[in-house]
């Protein structure tokens, strides 16, 4: 067997799908077929149970997955190591972002690394702030930019890039433009749209609610920041937005900050290991990007 097929392997453990699992690795899903039909043969038991939809591991593919990510880690230690020494990074990185964000100083940071460290292939991948944090933690993301409700998610290493205050954003006319100061009991007085369960902002505003006992109804969801602008423009409800989100939209939705509502929503980046030397590097990136 060689590091290739184990590379394979723990993907489609990882991903329950062929087909992923090939988009993962980038070939085509018959060479990821075929490469564990030739790692069963070698091992002599077939490691996945084809016969759902869902491709799942055998009582043998259990036993070899975490044998087979320690070989992988092993590998990529190797080359680390040699690295290190000659000043090389190799290797992947793997980003995770939190749906909707559009922050240049991301990206300059990544293309940034990509001219430092080009033997370094990057992913990048967007999705719920929760997830990413339990991605983060089980090591399948080395490190990613989260919205958050706390400086640092319990057990992982954390830089607050932006701390926002939460502001309603209403069209011209409404009720909630006209005075200075907005209570958050005012603004659950009318349907809601805001970014989805599992994003930073959004937990900020539930448990503030919570803390106050009050029921917002939350009459649509979105997960980009110009979507939730967009709907609030047409009347259809008034949108919660922090303060450097509802910025690009002030020539059509009047911001007020919940006066009541202090806790800010951050955005972070965080990570679980400094012992990667492309980790190392892509938060020295991040912290100059996000600097200027």
């Amino acid at each position: 067997m060689d590091l290739r097929q184990l590379e394979y392997f723990v993907a489609v453990a990882e991903e329950e799908n062929f087909t992923r699992a090939a988009e993962r690795v980038s070939i085509s899903q018959s060479g990821v077929s075929a490469q564990i039909l030739k790692l069963e043969r070698e091992v002599g038991a077939e490691l996945f149970d084809r016969s759902a939809r869902a491709v799942t591991l055998t009582v043998a593919g259990k036993a070899a997955l975490e044998h087979a990510r320690a070989a992988l880690a092993a590998a990529q230690a190797v080359g680390q190591a040699v690295g290190e020494v000659t000043g090389l990074i190799r290797g992947r990185l793997t980003v995770g972002m939190v749906i909707g964000c559009t922050l240049t100083p991301l990206f300059d940071a990544l293309a940034a690394f990509h001219s430092a460290h080009p033997g370094v292939e990057i992913s990048l991948l967007e999705d719920r702030s929760d997830r990413l944090v339990e991605e983060v933690r089980a090591g399948t993301i080395d490190l990613a930019l989260i919205g958050t409700a706390t400086a640092a998610p319990e057990g992982l290493g954390a830089r607050t890039i932006i701390s926002d205050r939460l502001v309603v954003a209403v069209p011209a006319g409404h009720p909630l433009a006209e005075p200075r100061r907005v209570t958050l009991r005012e603004v659950v007085d009318y349907p809601i749209v805001c970014m989805p369960s599992g994003t930073g902002l959004r937990t900020v505003f539930d448990e503030a609610c919570a803390a106050q006992g009050l029921r917002p109804a939350i009459a649509l969801q979105a997960s980009a920041a110009d979507a939730i602008a967009d709907l609030a423009v047409r009347g259809l409800a008034i949108a919660v937005l922090s303060e450097s989100m509802a910025v690009p939209y002030r020539d059509r939705l009047t911001a007020r900050t919940i006066d009541d509502l202090e806790t800010p929503a951050l955005l972070a980046m965080i990570w679980n290991n400094t012992h990667s030397p492309a980790v190392r590097a892509l938060l020295v990136q991040s912290r100059h990007a996000f600097a200027k």
